[in-house]
């Protein structure tokens, strides 16, 4: 599956790991952003970093594979690709996910969740309650990138391509030292945010 390449060096090598001052969808402020689009435009890194995931949940019986808009729904075709089983995203609604366009998850179905990248743990909440309101199992969470800082209780085991010690800041000033020396925050993503 292309050699020994880790997670880490496959986000350096296409030039994904940026330094400065960023606002990331949670609102919080960090000074490095891990931009998984840089990626996710490859194939062959994006097939053995999800290959990285199914190796870890191979034996879970997974029936489905589960990802958000946008970046989950790659990782959760080429999951679901190597697994042998179906893929479906969940959409924003609000501040919840929802899963539309005909998608379903039959009763006590085994739901793999697949992400992106990791900071807070709200997108994965959202996750987790779409599944569970469809009546499915979440039985696993695969993440590329797991940069948060405090231990999130999701209560679901947690497998990360990568864990990434960075640290996050509230904004302001008083908080944030990119703030406070007046490096210009830098707002990347699709919706206008990192």
């Amino acid at each position: 599956m292309g050699g020994t390449l880790t997670a880490e060096e496959i986000f350096r090598r296409v030039g994904a790991v940026l330094d400065g001052h960023f606002l990331l969808t949670s609102g919080l402020h960090s000074p490095t952003y891990w931009e998984k689009a840089q990626v996710l435009q490859h194939p062959n890194y994006t097939e053995l970093l999800c290959h990285f995931i199914v190796d870890h949940f191979r034996d879970k019986g997974v029936q489905v594979v589960a990802g958000p808009t946008i970046g989950g729904v790659i990782l959760a075709y080429e999951v679901a690709k190597q697994l042998g089983t179906r893929a479906i995203f969940a959409e924003r609604e609000g501040e919840t996910r929802v899963f539309r366009r005909g998608f379903s998850i039959s009763p006590g179905e085994r739901v793999l969740i697949v992400d992106d990248i990791l900071t807070t743990g709200g997108s994965l909440q959202q996750m987790v309650d779409a599944v569970i309101a469809m009546g499915g199992n979440a039985v696993g969470i695969g993440i590329l990138v797991d940069r948060s800082a405090l231990k999130i209780d999701i209560n679901i085991p947690l497998f990360s391509c990568h864990k990434a010690i960075v640290p996050t800041y509230k904004p302001g000033p008083e908080t944030c030292p990119q703030c406070r020396a007046g490096i210009p925050l830098t707002k990347r993503g699709s919706s206008g945010t990192a």
